[in-house]
């Protein structure tokens, strides 16, 4: 983030520099403990304060703070509680040294695969796709194409979008059974999905519906060949729900493909509640319009100032929201993807298909039961939905609950009982939530 020093001289708040907190990273590096050993799982679990009476089966859902997390929260709250205007001007509005917002791009970025510059920050993957698609500059009979598996706040902001730029919206369905889908299927049914006036392709990495995991380097680059043949201003650009598999595939989100990545960060990555971010290219900010008002880039305020449009073209500080915010809680975002870092994505995403696998094979074995994520471990991740002949969705769930298992079941016009295994979860757990579920499919 650019310097705010005009900013902060103009509202003649520029301290001393021994009266500004100009150690702040220091300081607060000084009083977080260093990062514990990650080398065994059982150490990794003992990083979650979840409460040991109950097997916990839905950690995609919403992230219990890990221990670095949590110590991260801790440290930036005792700063700011001790002095929230010295803490909030030169986190926020110093220097590029001092920016805490800068430190979590940059903390991002290697994960991500792109350039902490292009990396947007959010509360969540709502926020995230609907900063962008009420920032795309669609014009009437321009199109956008989702499909019937996407999240009702994926339809929700496209709706939303189209209604205010006079757009349209058709869906397609990308299998029929999703337990069968295959990676040939579903590209050939975006290919032959996408129209003339097609100029948005929504989808989504991991579908909580169903579980599967999109192809989406297949699917993007079966755009990429189809663009091929068109007009710059024609061309189909992916915005891309990818929360769910944000932290738990192997794979770089900026190298999928997509144009815009959303996700939030309280999820799979681990990151503190009320996090999130969008990652797109530059080229790919410069089309889009922001939405919020931004504090993240001077530019924005020497316009304003100087009474003239902002220069030059749109990027992802702009569309950053501006307005205070839980800043303890956007700041030690930074941590958890230190905490990602030492970990390693190969990993953690080895240990969560582990899991997943071991609860898709106990599954398959339970009379009665369909499931419907795929069993490929490249068109799955870490959601694992199914069905039980003559008990509905909730009926699991709530069996479940009564064996002190936590799962849950998936908010759609067909729903399905879901169990998630991640990084608070042992293959014993697994055996033991299965058994519990035969317990249910007898009941």
């Amino acid at each position: 983030m650019p310097s705010r020093r005009a900013f902060l001289a103009a509202q003649g708040v520029l301290f001393a520099t021994a009266a500004a907190p100009t150690g702040l990273l220091a300081a607060l590096a000084a009083n977080t403990p260093p990062m514990p050993r990650l080398d065994d799982w059982e150490l990794v679990r003992a990083l979650f304060r979840l409460d040991p009476a109950w097997l916990h089966f839905s950690g995609f859902y919403i992230a219990s703070h890990p221990e670095p997390v949590r110590q991260a929260i801790e440290a930036f709250r005792v700063a700011l509680d001790a002095n929230p205007l010295l803490t909030v001007e030169h986190g926020m509005f110093g220097t590029d040294e001092q920016s805490l917002e800068g430190k979590v791009r940059e903390a991002a970025a290697p994960y991500l695969g792109g350039r902490a510059e292009d990396i947007a920050l959010t509360g969540s993957t709502t926020m995230g796709l609907a900063l962008v698609y009420h920032g795309l500059q669609l014009q009437p009979g321009d199109e956008i194409l989702t499909t019937v598996h996407d999240h009702v706040v994926h339809h929700e902001a496209i709706r939303l979008s189209a209604q205010r730029n006079g757009a349209s919206v058709r869906k397609i369905r990308l299998f029929e059974r999703s337990s069968d889908a295959t990676v040939d299927g579903i590209v050939a049914a975006v290919r032959s999905g996408i129209g003339p006036k097609t100029r948005i392709l929504g989808i989504t990495w991991v579908q909580s519906s169903t579980g599967l995991r999109a192809p989406v380097r297949a699917i993007a680059d079966a755009v990429a060949e189809i663009n091929a043949t068109r007009s710059e201003d024609q061309r189909v650009r992916i915005v891309l729900d990818g929360v769910h598999g944000f932290g738990s595939v192997d794979a770089a989100a900026a190298e999928l493909g997509a144009d815009y990545f959303c996700a939030g960060t309280h999820k799979w990555i681990l990151g503190p509640r009320g996090t999130g971010l969008v990652w797109a290219s530059a080229e790919n900010w410069a089309r889009l319009r922001p939405t919020i008002p931004s504090f993240s880039d001077l530019e924005l305020y020497e316009a304003w100032k100087d009474g003239r449009p902002p220069r030059g073209p749109n990027n992802a500080a702009r569309v950053t929201p501006g307005g205070f915010h839980a800043y303890e809680h956007h700041w030690a975002l930074a941590s958890a993807f230190e905490l990602q870092r030492q970990l390693q994505r190969p990993r953690v995403a080895g240990r969560i298909a582990e899991l997943n696998g071991r609860i898709k094979d106990g599954l398959a074995g339970i009379p009665g039961l369909t499931l419907h994520t795929p069993r490929d471990p490249a068109l799955s991740a870490g959601i694992c939905c199914f069905e039980l002949k003559g008990k509905t969705p909730d009926q699991i769930v709530a069996g479940l609950l009564a064996r002190k298992v936590l799962a849950s079941s998936s908010p759609y016009a067909v729903s399905y009982a879901r169990l998630s295994g991640g990084l608070m979860n042992t293959p014993d757990q697994v055996d033991q939530a299965l058994a519990a579920l035969r317990e249910v499919a007898k009941g």
